[in-house]
């Protein structure tokens, strides 16, 4: 099996390329990204590249499989225009390319952030991303549009992914000795392990599959008890307030994205990911407290 891994120097590509060129099933690995890599193998070369150049596109007929993984979530200064046309836009090209070259094995890495909100949610559940979180937002455009042009490719939806790559900005973001106060009963939430993506991308490449599956440990958690356990002394502070620094703070410097992430903060999201476990043979094996301690992350 031939592979193109767009988004090949991410946080996840560092979890997922030593299993891809371990795999006796996998001949070839080529990354595509516009850093350098950050991996070597004797089955992996690497482009330096925007995955929506032409050079890309002529590079699919000679693959089995895509994996794209390139996406922008925390835009910075980024227009977001030009955010858009790299998630939405630029990324339907792609997959409708390798459509179009007969590439058998198509995987997207959507999100959680489709569903917004809800309780054990199936893949069934609406598309209502947060109005004001631009990555959710492009996440569900794009898969709504997969569904009508490219409705072989498989979507992946973790939910928040961790472990000892996760976003740089995230880890930043809880070493902060404060949360957003919220009102009890507090919002549970879920995280997955980079490993356990890995998994579900493998087993998506290995059968014959198609459409939405949620990935996620089964227990959920409160961001205020990982937070108290983290730090001794954790400020509370009225959600307003978590609001308006993270807004001074993305205009000032373009640090942490949007504020409309914080929206999430504030409800519950749960997934039901039983059609993973029966279509991919899917399981976690990293439970949350595993997880966030992998993250670097104490969860009591």
């Amino acid at each position: 099996m031939n592979i193109v891994v767009t988004g090949s120097s991410s946080c996840l590509a560092r979890a997922l390329l030593p299993r891809l060129c371990a795999d006796p099933e996998v001949t070839q690995v080529t990354g595509i990204d516009l850093l350098p890599e950050h991996f070597a193998h004797a089955k992996f070369r690497s482009l330096i590249a925007d995955f929506r150049d032409p050079q890309v596109m002529a590079l699919l007929p000679d693959h089995n499989a895509l994996v794209h993984l390139a996406y922008v979530v925390l835009r910075g200064h980024m227009p977001a225009s030009a955010m858009h046309d790299v998630n939405v836009s630029g990324s339907l090209k792609l997959l409708q390319a390798a459509q179009a070259a007969g590439v058998r094995r198509i995987i997207h890495l959507s999100s959680a952030a489709v569903y917004g909100g809800g309780t054990n949610l199936a893949e069934t559940a609406p598309y209502a991303p947060l109005p004001d979180f631009c990555y959710g937002a492009h996440k569900a455009e794009l898969e709504q549009l997969l569904e009508q042009t490219v409705p072989q490719c498989v979507r992946l939806r973790p939910h928040v992914i961790l472990g000892p790559n996760a976003q740089p900005t995230l880890r930043q973001m809880l070493a902060l000795p404060a949360y957003p106060a919220l009102a009890d009963p507090q919002p549970e939430l879920q995280c997955v392990h980079e490993n356990d993506v890995a998994d579900a991308i493998i087993g998506s490449l290995k059968r014959d599959v198609q459409g939405a599956y949620n990935l996620a440990a089964a227990e959920s958690f409160t961001l205020r008890d990982v937070m108290r356990h983290r730090h001794a002394l954790c400020l509370p502070l009225p959600a307003v307030m978590a609001r308006a620094g993270l807004a001074i703070a993305h205009r000032m410097s373009g640090w942490g994205g949007e504020t409309g992430w914080l929206s999430g903060l504030g409800q519950t999201l749960t997934l039901d990911c039983s059609r993973a476990a029966r279509e991919l043979h899917w399981q976690p094996a990293y439970a949350p407290a595993q997880t966030l301690a992998a993250t670097g992350i104490t969860a009591g």
